[in-house]
């Protein structure tokens, strides 16, 4: 018996195809990830040739579980032990030109196989009592594991024009697996590349997202910019690419330094947008690039422009234009704040006012910048290392002690205007700014009798008449 077959489900499933007389074949991403000892999800896609959905209704019956059926797909789900088992017919596919969307007729295992996307994917372990178990591998798709390549089972550019997600696919499984692409899918993959415009911009995300989640999303990017479906997909940072060089002066390859810090963010956290913002921290410097005969190359303001970017880029991506995205804006906006503080003295009010900012945030702020240190000179790197374990160490020291993460005023609006008697209005609002300079310049402490002292202070400098006053108790 084949050992990757213990769950007690399979044995159930030969069971009920010998009573039917029904040919059923566990297939796909579960043979190929129990072959390669790889962590899966629990699901597991169970072909049947037939149909998927009446033989899933009926082992349902005989297990007494529920059945979800997806007649326009033609499959259906049940889950069992902890699985997650889904059915379907066996199936032939032909495509037309301008669509992915096949015309599907009922077909045999070999048909099935055929259609498959790639040669490790193809493969069938099968659940009929006559050979229970036996893998079917028709194109050496354990070959290929062996080898660590990604190939497709019939002609690349076919497979790649007939669904043009493939392409993206076949750089995800790449990256993921950290398999190299056959010579031939890669060629296909540049001939086909302007089928990808048949795509959904969402479909697309949702692998661009699976490769950013990898271990070594570079390994992907330069896929997608070698084969040219990035600057399709992602042409603002397909722009990244390149050195100008004036009087004998270039500036570093934006695209790949984009590529390294995203490498150096992914040892430190798994967190999706953090990746993301490292995508996009220099997404402006294409635009802010200028040359000075006396200081060379700068990019001067590309993280406000870059931060200004971001909701477009998101928009154009289909990405959630949410607190993920503010995330993502607020990360490209202040990512250069801790590099010029590491490399100047620090003082208080500056990491103040850097928590003061980032809030929440300042924890995936620092990992960013520290991802972002990716100059070649070891002194500098080392010297910008130990001033980050400094500004770290500050930040430490200054929330403990002002607690500015996620700061709230300890005066508000409605306490100015009850001390005051005033509406709301302009005069609030200098007290309000005033009131929060002060903690921030480390004039006052962060607490509500100094600020409350303060307020009255400023109230008298503006000739404001102090109409109630507030006792310790009251704004404690």
């Amino acid at each position: 018996m084949c050992e990757h077959l213990q769950h007690p489900i399979f044995s159930i499933i030969k069971n009920l195809a010998t009573q039917t007389n029904t040919e059923c074949y566990v297939i796909g991403g579960y043979v190929r990830d129990r072959i390669m000892d790889r962590p899966f999800k629990n699901d597991v896609d169970i072909l049947v040739i037939g149909s998927g959905i009446e033989f899933a209704t009926k082992l349902g019956e005989q297990l007494k579980t529920k059945v979800a059926v997806y007649k326009s797909f033609g499959t259906a789900m049940l889950v069992f032990n902890g699985l997650d088992v889904e059915f379907v017919g066996a199936r032939k596919e032909s495509y037309r030109k301008e669509s992915r969307k096949p015309i599907v007729e009922d077909g045999t295992l070999e048909d099935d196989q055929n259609r498959r996307d790639f040669t490790i994917n193809a493969m069938a372990y099968s659940l009929n009592e006559a050979n229970y178990g036996e893998l079917l591998d028709p194109f050496d798709g354990l070959a290929d594991i062996q080898n660590r390549l990604i190939r497709t089972p019939l002609e690349p550019s076919e497979t790649f024009s007939d669904d043009p997600l493939r392409m993206m696919r076949a750089i995800r499984f790449a990256t993921q697996l950290n398999f190299r692409i056959d010579i031939k899918a890669i060629q296909a993959i540049v001939e086909n590349k302007e089928r990808i415009k048949i795509i959904s911009k969402e479909r697309i995300t949702d692998e661009l997202n699976k490769i950013i989640l990898s271990k070594k999303p570079s390994t992907g990017f330069k896929y997608l910019f070698d084969t040219g479906l990035l600057e399709l997909i992602f042409p603002a940072m397909h722009h990244l690419y390149g050195v100008d060089i004036v009087d004998g002066r270039g500036h570093k390859d934006n695209f790949y330094h984009t590529l390294e810090v995203l490498d150096n963010v992914c040892e430190l956290s798994d967190d999706l947008w953090l990746r993301w913002a490292a995508i996009m921290h220099d997404i402006a410097k294409p635009a802010t690039k200028r040359y000075d005969k006396r200081i060379g190359w700068t990019f001067h303001g590309h993280e406000d422009k870059g931060a200004r970017m971001v909701p477009k880029l998101f928009a154009e991506l289909k990405l959630p234009l949410n607190e993920k995205m503010k995330f993502v804006q607020k990360l490209v906006q202040l990512h250069l704040r801790p590099i010029v503080l590491a490399q100047d003295i620090v003082t208080d009010s500056a990491v103040r006012r850097l928590l003061y900012e980032a809030s929440d945030d300042i924890d995936a702020l620092m990992m960013l910048c520290h991802a972002d240190v990716t100059t070649k000179n070891e002194y500098k790197k080392t010297k910008y290392r130990q001033n980050f374990e400094l500004v770290k160490q500050k930040l430490k020291d200054v929330e403990e002690r002002d607690q500015l993460r996620n700061w709230q005023p300890p005066i508000t609006g409605e306490d100015i205007m009850r001390v005051f008697g005033l509406g709301p209005g302009r005069q609030v609002g200098i007290i309000k700014n005033a009131i929060r300079e002060a903690i921030l310049e480390g004039d006052i402490p962060n607490e509500k009798v100094a600020a409350y002292e303060f307020m009255v202070q400023e109230g008298k400098r503006m000739s404001l008449t102090v109409k109630e006053s507030l006792t310790f108790g009251s704004i404690n």
